[in-house]
C-alpha cells in the first residue's frame, strides 16, 4: 500500500474564505522544557518549488527535518513560532498550554504577513479557543492532519526543529541531564539524572515523574 503524503487540498477547500494556514505543535509529552508551535502560509506560487520531503516531522531523521527546515527558509516561505513555558504548563495543563502557543504562533505569522488569517488548519481533534484573534476566525481541527496537510506538515517540521535547538541550547547550561539527547522526553538516561540531580526550573512540576520526586 503506498505511503500517503500530505498535499494541498485542505488548503485548496477553503482558499475561497481568505488565508488559510496551517498550525502544529512539538512538545506536549516530554517532562521539560516548553511547548511549542509553528504556523505555515504556503503561497501556492511555491508549490511546485516544495521539498518532496515534507510529511509528519515525526517521520523524518535529524537530518532530513533539518534540509526541510533550511529549504522552507530558502523558499522564503511564511513562518513563525509560538510556546508556552514550563509556568504555563504546569498552571492551564498541557492541553491548553498547547493551544496557548498555537494562537501566538498564528498572532506572530499574521503580524508577519500583515494580513488577516482567515482559516487556520489545527493537526488534532479538538477545536480550541483562540481568545485573541478574530472572532470570525476558522478554526479547524484535522485529524492526522500532520499526513494530509502541507502547511501542517511543513509546521510540524518548524515546530520540532525549533524546539529540539531550545532544548540542546538548555543542555550547555545543564549537561548533566543530557537535554540535547532525549529534548526532555522521558528516557531512562534521563530518568536517572532526575534521580541524581534532582528537577531543574525547567521541569513540569504537574508531570508524574517530576510530582513524584518533590512530594
Amino acid at each position: 500500500m503506498a505511503q500517503v503524503k500530505p498535499d494541498f487540498h485542505l488548503e485548496q477547500q477553503f482558499a475561497s474564505q481568505g488565508l488559510v494556514v496551517g498550525v502544529d505543535e512539538a512538545g506536549r509529552g516530554p517532562w521539560a522544557g516548553p511547548v511549542m508551535a509553528g504556523a505555515v502560509w504556503i503561497n501556492p506560487a511555491l508549490l511546485s518549488s516544495l521539498p518532496s520531503e515534507i510529511t509528519d516531522s515525526k517521520k523524518l531523521n535529524f537530518a532530513k527535518r533539518e534540509y526541510i527546515h533550511k529549504a522552507l527558509i530558502s523558499l522564503g516561505i511564511a513562518m513563525a513560532v509560538g510556546q508556552a513555558d514550563v509556568e504555563e504548563i504546569d498552571r492551564l495543563n498541557i492541553l491548553n498550554a498547547t493551544f496557548i502557543a498555537m494562537e501566538r504562533a498564528c498572532i506572530n505569522l499574521q503580524e508577519k504577513l500583515g494580513c488577516v488569517i482567515k482559516t487556520i488548519l489545527i493537526d488534532g481533534n479538538r477545536k480550541p479557543k483562540f481568545r485573541a484573534m478574530s472572532e470570525k476566525l476558522n478554526l479547524i481541527p484535522i485529524i492526522n492532519g500532520d499526513n494530509l496537510s502541507l502547511s501542517i506538515a511543513a509546521a510540524s517540521i518548524i515546530a520540532k526543529q525549533t524546539r529540539d535547538s531550545y532544548m540542546s541550547d538548555l543542555h550547555k547550561r545543564h549537561p548533566e541531564y543530557g537535554f540535547h539527547r532525549h529534548k526532555g522526553y522521558g528516557t531512562k538516561f534521563h530518568r536517572l539524572a532526575l534521580a541524581k540531580f534532582g528537577p531543574t526550573p525547567h521541569h513540569r512540576s504537574n508531570f508524574s515523574p517530576i510530582r513524584l520526586l518533590k512530594s
